[in-house]
């Protein structure tokens, strides 16, 4: 609830059913709207009207308060006195009108599908979880209230990196409600197993088998529903298969290879808000064809669409994130792309580590083109997720990688 008043206002203590508490905290945080004024708001229209409101139940109320300018209160308890209807009452009918008069906002759906390159060539970094975490918080119901927030390492990190930014606090949030398509591009199908699903048989139809010009079906036939109440029916993936293995000799005999992936999934893009890619641990051609999907299309905005990179805070990653970029640029540069770089995530963060943890984050920072724009800690949540087999944000939503990956969803969504 609204806790600083603004201007001359006084704090006011009444009833309100939970009910209509909880409805008014999501929808201002849907509106980005503080409760007070939507209070002020509800209050004065409910007095403007020429005759109260059906009667709502008020049974079970509880205790509610907020900051209304001077005077409003006392006014409106002479009010409801005058109109035969208690405070508690009178404030709920205000409450439920300011609701009716403004309702949820729909889903912002981006005029181009957003497609994002989750990737690094090098292995262990954690890819899997950090575009399985990331799709699962844009695809959050956006009628619930989420905690989102980043790790207190970043928030000193980014503090350090410039002075000037405006402090980051944990908030509930409503979720973004997106339509997401998870793609497991990778052969060892970690994505796949992970969210409980099975690999795709050898003998049936895949991804591979379509980018190579050998499917037998439609490709949305093999997409499957990451089952969870609060995803809705918003979160899907692709899943893997083993013939991925042999994609980069596949490709070598296809014409224009590099496009083959945007081929494979064009049929299905119309279904969804974002398609997040999780790529294998490679720089060959699967790569290249990755890369070449998430390239900036025709009148589609700098930023929507790019590669996601995903590194450790550890010498290795930073030499295996040189390979990768360097690939990036001779893609650009050979192939005239207009390639974004989405941002960098820190992951497996653990400050305990000491000096070469510190350190590598620091050095991180520094990057500046791309920005890192996330850090996520090396908690046990995730790990006992993989184990049981469930999405991260369903198996321990309030926990502290659930709470930074909500924060790196609204960075890239």
């Amino acid at each position: 609830m609204s806790s600083t008043p603004s201007g001359d206002r006084e704090k006011v203590v009444s009833k309100l059913p939970p009910s209509l508490q909880q409805l008014l905290k999501i929808r201002t945080a849907q509106l980005r709207i503080d409760i007070q004024h939507a209070v002020e708001e509800g209050i004065t229209a409910w007095r403007g009207l020429g005759s109260n409101l059906s009667p709502v139940d008020t049974a079970g109320a509880k205790s509610f308060s907020t900051w209304l300018p001077e005077g409003q209160w006392d006014t409106f308890r002479t009010d409801c006195t005058h109109r035969g209807v208690s405070l508690i009452q009178g404030l709920a009918q205000s409450v439920s009108l300011w609701l009716e008069t403004h309702p949820a906002p729909g889903v912002q759906r981006p005029s181009v599908v957003r497609r994002i390159v989750v990737c690094n060539q090098k292995g262990g970094v954690g890819k899997t979880a950090v575009a399985a975490g990331a799709a699962e918080a844009m695809a959050e119901d956006p009628d619930t209230l989420h905690p989102v927030g980043v790790s207190k390492h970043f928030a000193h990190a980014l503090a350090e990196a410039d002075p000037d930014a405006t402090p980051v606090e944990l908030e509930d949030l409503p979720g973004l409600g997106l339509r997401v398509l998870l793609v497991d591009f990778d052969p060892q199908g970690h994505l796949t197993k992970q969210l409980g699903h099975d690999l795709l048989p050898l003998d049936g139809d895949s991804l591979t088998k379509h980018m190579s010009g050998d499917s037998h079906g439609k490709l949305k036939d093999l997409i499957v529903t990451v089952a969870d109440e609060r995803f809705g029916d918003r979160l899907h993936l692709l899943p893997s298969c083993t013939d991925a293995f042999l994609l980069d000799v596949k490709l070598s005999g296809v014409r224009a290879r590099e496009a083959a992936l945007e081929r494979a999934l064009s049929p299905v893009e119309s279904d969804y808000d974002v398609i997040l890619i999780d790529c294998p641990p490679s720089l060959g051609l699967s790569m290249d064809a990755a890369a070449y999907y998430g390239r900036r299309r025709d009148s589609e905005a700098p930023g929507n669409s790019g590669i996601l990179v995903v590194v450790q805070a550890e010498d290795s990653s930073a030499d295996a994130y040189g390979l990768l970029t360097s690939q990036i640029d001779d893609l650009r540069s050979d192939m005239h792309l207009e390639l974004d770089y989405l941002g960098i995530v820190v992951n497996h963060y653990d400050a305990r580590r000491g000096y070469i943890a510190t350190s590598s984050l620091e050095s991180w920072m520094a990057i500046r083109n791309p920005r890192v724009v996330g850090l996520i800690g090396d908690l046990k949540e995730q790990k006992e997720a993989v184990r049981v087999k469930q999405p991260l944000l369903a198996y321990a939503p309030q926990c502290t990688q659930a709470v930074a990956l909500r924060a790196l969803a609204r960075e890239i969504a």
